[in-house]
């Protein structure tokens, strides 16, 4: 099934210092996928969680716990829990980052 968004779209801008973190509310009980673009030329350790502080503690390079790893210019689908909050951290440069909560791959 092709992805569905199912809320809106929210973004961050990941630099070598974690921005405050972004939650991707959704609009339906279903929407635990999200689709994640990173929009950049930098490679992004995204940190997400239910809290602000659990995202930003996951946002690491040291890729301690489920930190996610999204090379330039790629767009992945993941399977979380709903409403998450999403931040990044890369090692040079900055990226934008766009997160959308939806269902399908």
């Amino acid at each position: 099934m092709a992805f569905t968004p199912m809320g809106n779209t929210v973004s961050f801008t990941a630099a070598t210092s974690v921005p405050a973190p972004a939650q991707a509310l959704s609009t339906t009980v279903g929407g635990t996928q999200y689709r994640i673009y990173n929009s950049g030329n930098a490679t992004v350790f995204i940190g997400f969680g239910n809290t602000t502080a659990n995202a930003i503690a996951m946002a690491n390079t040291s890729l301690n716990g489920p930190t996610i790893v999204m090379v330039p210019q790629s767009v992945e689908v993941f399977t979380l829990n709903a409403n998450q909050y999403f931040t990044g951290i890369t090692t040079v440069n900055s990226s934008v980052v766009y997160v959308t909560p939806g269902d399908g791959a």
